[in-house]
């Protein structure tokens, strides 16, 4: 049951070019039983495809959400009274965020795939997490939906 409408909503789904290399994995799954004969080059094709598939859709399916008082980006769901400044990251930023400046405490939901970013304080003292950051490509329709429903 959800108490209110989203305020936020992305889905950061994987690549056109993932896909297009899922269907190669499925071919090598065919060529690897092509010696058995017709029906295991088949299965091989089939089986390794729907692996890979899996394998694709469930990286890239996760969520971002701003929802009835909550960040939940993925498997996390944050409070946003724990929540400080947001930081709207570009590539070139969010790059230098993931790498060198990155932070091993820090709640990080990336996704290579996705240049951009938000960066996010916690402000609670008991959390040891120093930020969240998160690869969105709406990073400031994202700041923009956390600072409005502080604001409510």
């Amino acid at each position: 049951m959800q108490l209110s409408a989203p305020h936020y909503e992305e889905r950061l789904t994987a690549p056109r070019s993932w896909w297009v290399i899922t269907a190669l994995v499925g071919v090598a799954g065919g060529v690897l039983m092509l010696p058995l004969g017709t029906l295991p080059m088949l299965g091989g094709l089939i089986g390794a495809a729907a692996m890979a598939g899996v394998v694709v859709s469930s990286y890239g399916s996760v969520r971002i959400r701003v929802v009835a008082g909550s960040l939940v980006a993925g498997d996390a769901r944050i409070p946003l009274t724990a929540l400080g400044e947001a930081e709207v990251l570009d590539a070139e930023e969010a790059r230098a965020w993931r790498s060198y400046k990155a932070d091993p405490r820090a709640f990080m939901l990336l996704r290579s795939y996705v240049p951009t970013a938000l960066r996010i304080e916690i402000t609670d003292p008991a959390d040891p997490t120093p930020y969240v950051y998160l690869s969105t490509r709406k990073p400031k329709a994202l700041a923009a939906a956390l600072t409005a429903v502080r604001a409510a």
